[in-house]
């Protein structure tokens, strides 16, 4: 079976030509792309500190509930 890598990775000068041959292709729509890559992370930040938050006040609800159950003489 042929592997992209059967000759070990590329080298520093071939990513370096790759790297030139994707840029002349896509060089006029990149800087959009990079906005909305950046948009997506930014998202994808406050989407996961959301859920942090979420699972930070149901543990300090359920803690508060113990504390509210717990008799008085312990």
């Amino acid at each position: 079976m042929f592997s992209l890598f059967a000759f070990g990775a590329p080298g520093p000068m071939e990513l370096l030509i790759i790297g030139g041959i994707v840029l002349l292709l896509f060089g006029n729509r990149l800087p959009s792309v990079m906005r909305s890559l950046g948009r997506g992370v930014v998202e994808f930040k406050k989407g996961v500190q959301g859920i942090e938050e979420d699972l930070d006040n149901a543990g300090s609800e359920k803690s508060e509930e113990k504390k509210q159950n717990q008799p008085v003489g312990e």
